[in-house]
């Protein structure tokens, strides 16, 4: 999948991965990572999450890395929030109000980044990719994040053949092979089909919701 697939949907403003609210699950099971206030939290392909706002009200230091400029400026246009900008290697850095915003490609980002990262939040993430690069951003996480890091890591789970992604199906198999260096612990699972119209239309007759604590 090529960034200029992103960089069209939000062109276009076709941007249904976008929740209108916090998500549940975060507020529901972040207290599980059990970090410290003012921890910094890497939320990957973050988009302008309102979950962003939500962490950083607990007290976390958030780091949104996120491919499309167009999101990023809608963040802080949306927020009112006034943006200090800068470059940071290969990406553009929009710094207010204890949120840091990465615009560019995460698989660019270098362990410096992100060596004092303590938390990893991810709803939409690992299901935005295709199985190839679910893969090396899997191996990535394992490879820039350090040792003690923790988080909440969100996934969807169907018939594939069904419909295309993104989102994508991750099974629970794939989650644990992919972080075989983590203790990987889900918390929660939901059948949320009934919620889901395009997907029954489509034929898919199951939708899991699985919500992992994750301990790097």
């Amino acid at each position: 999948m090529q960034p200029a697939f992103w960089h069209k949907k939000w062109a276009d403003n076709q941007i249904g991965f976008h929740q209108a609210q916090v998500n549940p699950y975060l507020q529901a099971y972040w207290p599980l990572a059990e970090l410290a206030p003012g921890s910094r939290v890497l939320v990957p392909l973050c988009g302008k999450s309102l979950d962003m706002i939500w962490l950083a009200a607990q007290g976390y230091r958030v780091l949104g890395v996120e491919l499309s400029r167009r999101a990023v400026e809608d963040f802080f246009a949306e927020h009112g929030l006034q943006a200090q900008v800068s470059q940071q290697g290969a990406f553009e850095v929009w710094r207010s109000a204890g949120v840091e915003l990465w615009c560019g490609d995460f698989f660019a980002l270098q362990p410096g980044d992100v060596v004092d990262c303590a938390g990893l939040y991810d709803r939409a993430a690992l299901i935005a990719l295709p199985q190839e690069m679910r893969h090396r951003y899997m191996a990535l996480l394992s490879e820039l994040l350090p040792a003690g890091c923790r988080g909440v890591l969100v996934t969807l789970d169907y018939d594939q053949a069904r419909v295309d992604g993104p989102p994508f199906s991750v099974a629970d198999d794939e989650v644990r092979a992919g972080l075989c260096a983590w203790q990987v612990e889900q918390v929660q699972q939901e059948q949320i089909i009934g919620q889901s119209p395009k997907f029954q239309r489509a034929g898919v007759t199951s939708l899991f919701e699985r919500v992992y604590r994750l301990h790097h």
